[in-house]
Protein backbone atom coordinates (compact mmCIF):
# COMPACT_ATOMS: atom_id res chain seq x y z
CA UNK A 1 0.00 0.00 0.00
CA UNK A 2 1.23 3.49 -0.87
CA UNK A 3 1.35 6.63 1.24
CA UNK A 4 0.88 10.11 -0.26
CA UNK A 5 4.53 10.27 -1.28
CA UNK A 6 4.26 6.92 -3.04
CA UNK A 7 1.22 8.11 -5.00
CA UNK A 8 3.14 11.21 -6.09
CA UNK A 9 6.16 9.12 -7.13
CA UNK A 10 3.99 6.87 -9.29
CA UNK A 11 2.22 9.80 -10.96
CA UNK A 12 5.59 11.42 -11.67
CA UNK A 13 6.28 8.53 -14.05
CA UNK A 14 3.38 9.76 -16.21
CA UNK A 15 5.06 13.12 -16.81
CA UNK A 16 6.86 13.28 -20.15
CA UNK A 17 9.61 15.47 -21.56
CA UNK A 18 8.35 18.86 -22.73
CA UNK A 19 5.06 18.67 -20.84
CA UNK A 20 3.32 21.70 -19.34
CA UNK A 21 1.70 20.37 -16.15
CA UNK A 22 -0.80 21.89 -13.71
CA UNK A 23 -0.61 20.56 -10.16
CA UNK A 24 -3.71 20.71 -7.98
CA UNK A 25 -3.80 21.16 -4.21
CA UNK A 26 -2.82 18.27 -1.92
CA UNK A 27 -1.00 15.14 -3.12
CA UNK A 28 -0.46 16.55 -6.66
CA UNK A 29 1.85 19.28 -5.32
CA UNK A 30 4.33 16.54 -4.31
CA UNK A 31 4.75 15.32 -7.89
CA UNK A 32 7.25 18.07 -8.76
CA UNK A 33 9.68 16.54 -6.24
CA UNK A 34 9.91 13.22 -8.09
CA UNK A 35 10.01 13.96 -11.82
CA UNK A 36 13.00 12.44 -13.60
CA UNK A 37 16.01 14.75 -13.78
CA UNK A 38 16.76 13.91 -17.43
CA UNK A 39 13.56 15.53 -18.75
CA UNK A 40 12.39 19.13 -18.96
CA UNK A 41 8.94 19.88 -17.53
CA UNK A 42 7.17 23.19 -16.90
CA UNK A 43 4.89 23.14 -13.85
CA UNK A 44 2.12 25.72 -13.88
CA UNK A 45 0.15 26.99 -10.89
CA UNK A 46 -3.20 28.67 -11.49
CA UNK A 47 -2.32 31.62 -9.23
CA UNK A 48 0.12 32.73 -11.93
CA UNK A 49 3.42 30.83 -11.89
CA UNK A 50 5.11 28.92 -14.68
CA UNK A 51 8.32 27.08 -13.87
CA UNK A 52 7.71 25.76 -10.36
CA UNK A 53 10.41 23.62 -8.80
CA UNK A 54 10.42 21.32 -5.75
CA UNK A 55 9.35 22.49 -2.32
CA UNK A 56 12.03 24.58 -0.55
CA UNK A 57 14.16 23.20 2.24
CA UNK A 58 13.35 24.40 5.74
CA UNK A 59 14.80 27.85 6.29
CA UNK A 60 14.94 28.65 2.56
CA UNK A 61 11.27 29.52 2.11
CA UNK A 62 10.20 32.79 0.46
CA UNK A 63 6.70 33.73 1.64
CA UNK A 64 6.12 35.74 -1.57
CA UNK A 65 6.50 32.67 -3.80
CA UNK A 66 3.56 30.31 -3.33
CA UNK A 67 1.39 27.87 -5.26
CA UNK A 68 -2.39 27.81 -5.56
CA UNK A 69 -2.61 26.05 -2.20
CA UNK A 70 -0.64 28.89 -0.54
CA UNK A 71 2.36 26.62 0.07
CA UNK A 72 5.81 28.11 -0.38
CA UNK A 73 7.54 26.82 -3.51
CA UNK A 74 10.78 27.23 -5.43
CA UNK A 75 11.09 28.37 -9.03
CA UNK A 76 13.47 27.14 -11.71
CA UNK A 77 15.67 29.34 -13.94
CA UNK A 78 13.46 31.08 -16.51
CA UNK A 79 10.32 30.91 -14.38
CA UNK A 80 7.70 33.59 -14.94
CA UNK A 81 4.93 35.23 -12.90
CA UNK A 82 1.70 36.63 -14.30
CA UNK A 83 -1.86 37.52 -13.34
CA UNK A 84 -4.82 35.17 -13.07
CA UNK A 85 -6.22 36.27 -16.44
CA UNK A 86 -3.08 35.06 -18.20
CA UNK A 87 -3.00 31.88 -16.11
CA UNK A 88 -6.55 30.91 -16.98
CA UNK A 89 -6.09 31.79 -20.63
CA UNK A 90 -3.35 29.15 -20.63
CA UNK A 91 -5.72 26.64 -19.03
CA UNK A 92 -8.83 27.44 -21.07
CA UNK A 93 -6.77 27.67 -24.25
CA UNK A 94 -5.66 24.03 -23.76
CA UNK A 95 -1.98 24.93 -23.42
CA UNK A 96 -1.54 22.56 -20.45
CA UNK A 97 -0.62 18.99 -21.45
CA UNK A 98 -1.42 17.27 -18.16
CA UNK A 99 -3.55 18.18 -15.15
CA UNK A 100 -3.07 16.33 -11.85
CA UNK A 101 -5.89 16.76 -9.33
CA UNK A 102 -7.05 15.39 -6.02
CA UNK A 103 -10.60 14.12 -5.62
CA UNK A 104 -13.19 13.17 -3.04
CA UNK A 105 -14.97 10.85 -5.49
CA UNK A 106 -14.54 9.57 -9.04
CA UNK A 107 -17.27 7.72 -10.94
CA UNK A 108 -16.67 4.80 -13.30
CA UNK A 109 -17.55 7.02 -16.29
CA UNK A 110 -14.86 9.60 -15.39
CA UNK A 111 -17.00 12.10 -13.47
CA UNK A 112 -15.08 13.87 -10.68
CA UNK A 113 -16.22 15.50 -7.44
CA UNK A 114 -13.46 17.38 -5.66
CA UNK A 115 -14.71 20.70 -4.36
CA UNK A 116 -17.69 20.53 -2.00
CA UNK A 117 -19.25 18.45 0.77
CA UNK A 118 -22.82 19.70 1.34
CA UNK A 119 -23.26 21.36 4.72
CA UNK A 120 -19.57 22.21 5.11
CA UNK A 121 -18.07 25.64 4.57
CA UNK A 122 -16.01 25.91 1.39
CA UNK A 123 -14.23 28.82 -0.31
CA UNK A 124 -15.54 27.82 -3.71
CA UNK A 125 -14.72 25.61 -6.65
CA UNK A 126 -11.66 27.66 -7.57
CA UNK A 127 -9.91 26.81 -10.82
CA UNK A 128 -10.85 23.14 -10.76
CA UNK A 129 -13.88 23.69 -13.00
CA UNK A 130 -11.70 25.35 -15.66
CA UNK A 131 -9.07 22.63 -15.45
CA UNK A 132 -11.47 19.71 -15.85
CA UNK A 133 -13.37 21.47 -18.64
CA UNK A 134 -10.25 22.30 -20.65
CA UNK A 135 -7.66 19.59 -20.00
CA UNK A 136 -7.53 16.58 -22.31
CA UNK A 137 -5.35 14.51 -19.97
CA UNK A 138 -6.43 14.39 -16.31
CA UNK A 139 -4.86 12.13 -13.69
CA UNK A 140 -6.41 11.95 -10.23
CA UNK A 141 -4.37 11.37 -7.07
CA UNK A 142 -6.50 10.09 -4.20
CA UNK A 143 -7.02 7.55 -1.46
CA UNK A 144 -9.05 4.54 -2.61
CA UNK A 145 -11.40 4.66 0.39
CA UNK A 146 -12.52 7.26 2.93
CA UNK A 147 -11.80 7.16 6.66
CA UNK A 148 -14.80 4.90 7.20
CA UNK A 149 -13.39 2.41 4.69
CA UNK A 150 -16.01 3.21 2.05
CA UNK A 151 -15.01 3.28 -1.60
CA UNK A 152 -14.32 6.61 -3.31
CA UNK A 153 -14.33 4.96 -6.75
CA UNK A 154 -18.05 4.77 -7.39
CA UNK A 155 -20.70 3.82 -9.91
CA UNK A 156 -21.97 7.38 -9.63
CA UNK A 157 -20.64 10.32 -7.59
CA UNK A 158 -22.78 11.31 -4.61
CA UNK A 159 -21.16 14.73 -4.13
CA UNK A 160 -21.62 17.81 -6.36
CA UNK A 161 -19.67 17.31 -9.58
CA UNK A 162 -16.69 19.35 -10.68
CA UNK A 163 -16.55 17.82 -14.14
CA UNK A 164 -18.28 15.16 -16.25
CA UNK A 165 -16.55 12.27 -18.03
CA UNK A 166 -13.14 13.94 -17.88
CA UNK A 167 -10.83 11.73 -15.78
CA UNK A 168 -8.47 9.50 -17.76
CA UNK A 169 -6.41 7.78 -15.07
CA UNK A 170 -6.42 7.39 -11.27
CA UNK A 171 -3.56 6.59 -8.92
CA UNK A 172 -4.60 5.60 -5.40
CA UNK A 173 -2.86 4.09 -2.40
CA UNK A 174 -3.97 0.69 -3.74
CA UNK A 175 -3.81 0.80 -7.53
CA UNK A 176 -3.41 2.49 -10.90
CA UNK A 177 -6.64 2.49 -12.89
CA UNK A 178 -7.68 3.70 -16.33
CA UNK A 179 -11.18 5.04 -16.93
CA UNK A 180 -12.80 3.21 -19.86
CA UNK A 181 -16.31 3.01 -21.31
CA UNK A 182 -16.85 -0.19 -19.32
CA UNK A 183 -15.51 1.14 -16.01
CA UNK A 184 -12.26 1.20 -14.04
CA UNK A 185 -9.60 -0.93 -15.75
CA UNK A 186 -7.00 -2.14 -13.27
CA UNK A 187 -3.48 -1.53 -14.65
CA UNK A 188 -1.22 -1.94 -11.62
CA UNK A 189 -1.51 -2.80 -7.95
CA UNK A 190 0.42 -1.21 -5.11
CA UNK A 191 3.19 -3.23 -3.43
CA UNK A 192 1.72 -5.83 -1.08
CA UNK A 193 -1.86 -5.25 -2.28
CA UNK A 194 -3.85 -8.09 -3.85
CA UNK A 195 -6.37 -7.83 -6.68
CA UNK A 196 -9.01 -9.10 -4.26
CA UNK A 197 -8.35 -6.19 -1.87
CA UNK A 198 -8.75 -3.72 -4.73
CA UNK A 199 -12.02 -5.35 -5.79
CA UNK A 200 -13.42 -5.05 -2.26
CA UNK A 201 -12.41 -1.36 -2.11
CA UNK A 202 -13.97 -0.44 -5.47
CA UNK A 203 -17.72 0.17 -5.74
CA UNK A 204 -17.69 0.97 -9.45
CA UNK A 205 -17.22 -1.67 -12.13
CA UNK A 206 -13.64 -2.97 -11.94
CA UNK A 207 -12.16 -4.59 -15.04
CA UNK A 208 -9.37 -7.10 -14.39
CA UNK A 209 -7.64 -8.65 -17.38
CA UNK A 210 -4.84 -11.17 -16.98
CA UNK A 211 -2.01 -10.89 -14.47
CA UNK A 212 -1.88 -7.45 -12.82
CA UNK A 213 1.70 -6.25 -12.25
CA UNK A 214 2.90 -4.62 -9.08
CA UNK A 215 3.83 -0.93 -9.30
CA UNK A 216 7.48 0.01 -9.72
CA UNK A 217 8.28 3.33 -8.02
Amino acid sequence: MLDKTGIAKRIAKEVQDGYYVNLGIGIPTLVANYVREDIEVEFQSENGVLGMGPFPFEGEEDADIINAGKQTITTLPGASFFDSAMSFSMIRGKHVDLTILGAMEVAENGDIANWKIPGKMVKGMGGAMDLVASAENIIVAMMHTNRAGESKLLKRCSLPLTGVGCVKKIVTNLAVLEVTKEGFKLLERAPGVSVEEIKKATEGNLIVEGEIPEMIL
